[in-house]
């Protein structure tokens, strides 16, 4: 067949795959699913509050026609942005595909619908609760990685070295629970060899194809489960010092030090 006639029907495909399935497996979450889902990271990961792990993974395609450098990352090729938030199944809550491969995982994360719901209040978030045998009330809260801007709604890791222990305690159990998302890439990837190269087509049906893998992932972790006790898997990060727009505010850093005290309190037994 030609190719635009195998062009058609991956369009289609797409298309309708992820019209018939996302309605199923990646429903717009509600308050019960957000209540749900803190129970499942912290029965699983340990971590409280939370609602799922976001990040961004690049993934490599032909350099669009008259694009510039929009879509070259600092990988050293040209790539589209898939952003997720992740439960603590490794399923995609939400996801946002086709940020410009240039833009930090921060940025992208700013200019997603996810962001302007979580500043708008319209996302189903549940009201802040008491932390887990406490009475210690607490907003819930996603997590990610230090690329991310601290929020009220999202929690990063303190940086830099020689921190005080109820910090390090803090950025541990934080990573341990933001790991989900990465095994979710990495499962993704290890799923489906189209994105381990470059993907040969037009940007929006490259967008096309990364959303209907994420929504296949979801339909398969649905109907047959999955092992918790997955390998870990991370990917290499640059050195690359990303300056995201604005500063944590007082805020977001007063909810950061009330999870901090409360996994110092509570810290991990390992048996």
């Amino acid at each position: 067949m030609g190719a635009s006639t195998v062009g058609a029907i991956v369009t289609e495909t797409t298309d309708i795959l992820w019209a018939e399935l996302h309605t199923h497996h990646m429903p717009e979450p509600t308050t019960d699913t957000f209540k749900t889902i803190a129970a499942d990271f912290f029965d699983t990961w340990n971590f409280p509050n939370c609602v799922g792990a976001i990040d961004g993974k690049h993934v490599r395609v032909k350099c669009p026609a008259n694009s510039g450098s929009m879509f070259y990352n600092y990988k050293n090729y040209f790539s589209v942005v898939l952003q997720a938030a992740v439960d603590a199944s490794y399923k995609f809550i939400a996801i946002d595909v086709g940020g410009y491969g240039k833009q930090s995982d921060g940025g992208t994360f700013q200019a997603s619908r996810l962001y302007q719901a979580l500043m708008d209040n319209t996302l189903k978030l549940p009201e802040p609760a008491p932390l887990p045998q406490s009475d210690v009330i607490a907003p819930y809260v996603f997590v990610a990685d230090e690329a991310y801007l601290l929020l009220t709604f999202l929690m990063k890791p303190y940086s830099g070295s020689n921190l005080p222990l109820s910090q390090e305690c803090f950025n541990k159990r934080l990573s341990r629970c933001r790991k989900v998302v990465e095994c979710a890439f990495g499962i993704l990837n290890s799923k489906w060899s189209i994105l381990s190269k470059c993907i040969d087509t037009r940007i929006d049906l490259a967008d096309n194809i990364i959303k209907c893998l994420c929504i296949l992932h979801n339909t398969k972790i649905d109907r047959e489960g999955v092992v918790q006790s997955l390998t870990e898997v991370s990917f290499p990060r640059s050195d690359v010092t990303w300056d995201l727009a604005g500063r944590p505010t007082n805020n977001a850093k007063g909810v950061r030090d009330i999870f901090t005290s409360y996994c110092a309190q509570n810290p991990l037994v390992y048996i």
